[in-house]
């Protein structure tokens, strides 16, 4: 992401996490111009800064560009939480996917977005563009609307507050149409998405709690549009989402 001339990080650490956070879901390998490009650091200061990441794992060098670091998986790995809900879940993740063969998905959210934990997938299923680590709008993906439909209103009031994003023809961009669809996902018990995060692609999605009853996650089956029977699929979802719950809730 691009930094204004304003924008540019005065202390050490803060040049450093700008480097890192320069890389875009994209972004396979940046090259040292589009770094300082795209932090609005000058070359000199980005190629000290980018030496000393990579001398501690942050980044790699691969011939004239750069690539993040297996040290940074590494941090992510030791997240307590997220690393404790995410080994609890997988395997009734594998579980749904033998069931299904369709993309499976842990996801939990992340301000206006939902954050994809863990994802499990195979040959059978639907090509889609989500990836662990990777973001998606919250209004658009049926995890995100678990969050909007049972989250405090104040959530609901932020996300469309900051404008609702049209992803595709079929992304529901007006406020009051999406909160009557969230309403219809606390009746049901689960969201949906047909179409609206990616054309030609459809997903269900059910809340999982902790033991304190605060939701924390949701688990997802995501797949072609044109074959994906939500109502089929939902009674699965729900089943592994509350599998999932029970174990976080076990002493």
């Amino acid at each position: 992401m691009a930094a204004g001339d304003g924008d540019v990080p005065k202390s050490v650490l803060a040049r450093g996490l700008v480097l890192l956070d320069a890389f875009e879901p994209a972004d396979v390998e940046l090259s040292l111009a589009e770094l300082s490009a795209r932090t609005g650091l000058p070359k000199p200061t980005a190629h000290r800064m980018i030496a000393e990441l990579v001398r501690w794992g942050g980044l790699e060098r691969h011939g004239a560009s750069y690539r993040l670091g297996m040290k940074l998986f590494e941090l992510g790995q030791r997240v307590p939480r997220r690393r404790e809900l995410r080994e609890a879940a997988l395997p009734y993740l594998q579980d749904l996917y033998e069931a299904t063969h369709e993309n499976i998905h842990l996801a939990v959210p992340d301000g206006g977005h939902t954050l994809f934990l863990e994802k499990v997938t195979g040959h059978r299923s639907t090509p889609i563009r989500s990836r662990v680590g990777g973001r998606m709008p919250v209004h658009c993906t049926a995890t995100g609307k678990v969050f909007l439909a049972l989250g405090p209103p104040e959530y609901f009031r932020r996300v469309t507050e900051a404008g609702l994003a049209r992803k595709t023809p079929r992304t529901i961009v007006a406020p009051g149409l999406l909160r009557r669809e969230l309403d219809r996902a606390v009746e049901r018990g689960y969201g949906v998405n047909h179409e609206e995060a990616e054309v030609g692609v459809a997903a269900v999605a059910a809340p999982v709690y902790d033991r304190r009853r605060r939701l924390v996650a949701a688990v997802s089956i995501t797949g072609s549009a044109e074959r994906l029977d939500v109502e089929r699929l939902a009674p699965a979802v729900r089943t592994a989402a509350s599998a999932l719950t029970r174990e976080l809730a076990a002493p």
